[in-house]
């Protein structure tokens, strides 16, 4: 037999609930800062990448001139 206490084992003291709500608060927490560290990381990367490649690159043509033709709303069906 075991002495270690389950998970509501019938302990709901103030203090047990308030350290499992805070427990549970820091985890959140922890993942969501771990999310956006991700993210930020990806994005540290990207513009090391980019730093990397020479002017010319940054400069060049579109090489997909009517990738975004569908959005674009032709001049003679806007009103002034």
């Amino acid at each position: 037999m075991s002495s270690q206490k389950q998970i509501f084992d019938g302990d709901f003291s103030p203090e047990r609930i308030r350290s499992e709500a805070f427990g549970n608060m820091f985890a959140g927490a922890l993942i969501g800062g771990a999310a956006v560290g991700v993210m930020a990381g990806f994005i540290v990367v990207l513009m090391l990448v980019s730093s990397w490649l020479p002017p010319e690159s940054k400069e060049a043509d579109d090489p997909t001139p009517d990738s975004f033709s569908y959005y674009v709303i032709p001049n003679e069906e806007t009103l002034a």
